[in-house]
């Protein structure tokens, strides 16, 4: 009887270690594929964060096997074919997902604009950037544009202690068609929305066209540094403060901006009195917050951590304040 009862307790036991060795081996697998997980989606961010822009859809498109469905992969994956200008391709990608979706759709339009701009615009070329143009620009129109953006170039280099991984484009152009998508107001002049946009009969006024290179060019940095949507207020304020064409300018007449005001796109103004208010508060905003600490060095560190945490925990860390402070001491 007792024989019976130590080989039913083995049996038992050997059931029990069968099991847990099943157990283990799952979980082990479950861990390792969590894990090959990890990496893989640690390694896509670094790829977007650096713009290594074949890294990246080598990533993305291997999370898409493991998620086919996933909706952000998606926006990821059409928004690297754009990145890589191959605009047939991502118009391709959207349509075959066969879904509508506000981003999805803006970067097919931005590709299809993209291609046509392609076919009918003339093309220059210097160290960092691609030039566009459209009509018959002068020679020395063309060559000065490019001149005066790698001296910019260089500067923001030196400033920020940074280096775009890629080349930047501007496009010199004379139809409205050519100033980028959507309605623009009859105050705009020159935009950055992925290329810095500018009208080509700037190019006869030099005190007017080298400052707004720097401002322009100043914004594709900021965004190249920061992968994220940096509020209107820091993005204009640190233009204009380089750029350096709006200093000593009069307080303008009328009531304070909210803080959603200035960090809401400054083109839904339709009146250029209530976007040059928000121009001005913009820059004064900024120049308090590096009254608190001049140092270059504080400033770089501080624009590059924007891709990492939002603006007011930024703010506290590198400056003791908040935007709502910055607001308040500028009026």
């Amino acid at each position: 009887m007792k024989s019976f009862k130590s080989i039913a307790l083995v049996a038992a036991l050997l059931l029990v270690l069968v099991w847990a060795l099943h157990v283990f081996k799952e979980k082990s697998a479950e861990l390792e594929a969590f894990n090959k997980h990890e990496k893989l989606v640690a390694e896509t961010n670094e790829c977007l964060e650096a713009s290594e822009w074949n890294c990246a859809e080598k990533s993305v498109r291997a999370l898409l096997e493991e998620s086919p469905d996933d909706k952000n992969l998606h926006l990821h994956l059409a928004g690297i074919l754009y990145e890589q200008e191959r605009y047939d391709d991502c118009i391709e990608y959207v349509e075959s997902l066969g879904y509508e979706s506000n981003e999805l759709d803006f970067l097919k339009q931005k590709s299809e604009l993209l291609k046509q701009e392609m076919a009918t615009l003339g093309l220059e070329r210097s160290a960092h950037f691609r030039l566009e143009f459209e009509g018959r620009p002068s020679r020395r129109d063309v060559t000065e544009a490019l001149a005066v953006l790698e001296v910019a170039y260089d500067s923001l280099c030196r400033l920020f202690g940074f280096s775009p991984e890629n080349k930047m484009h501007l496009v010199l152009y004379q139809s409205a068609e050519y100033q980028g998508i959507g309605p623009r107001p009859d105050w705009v002049g020159a935009v950055y929305d992925g290329k810095l946009r500018v009208p080509v009969n700037v190019m006869e006024y030099p005190q007017v066209y080298r400052p707004m290179f720097f401002h322009e060019l100043t914004h594709a940095f900021v965004r190249a540094m920061t992968r994220a949507k940096v509020p209107l207020w820091v993005n204009e304020g640190i233009a204009q403060v380089i750029d350096a064409s709006r200093s000593n300018k009069p307080r303008p007449s009328g009531g304070v901006p909210s803080l959603d005001a200035l960090t809401e796109p400054f083109v839904k103004e339709a009146d250029r009195g209530s976007a040059e208010k928000l121009y001005w508060y913009s820059e004064r905003m900024v120049r308090q917050m590096l009254n608190r600490n001049g140092s270059f060095e504080n400033f770089r560190e501080f624009v590059q951590s924007l891709h990492r945490q939002d603006i007011d925990k930024a703010l506290n860390q590198y400056y003791s304040v908040s935007a709502r402070q910055l607001l308040d001491e500028a009026r």
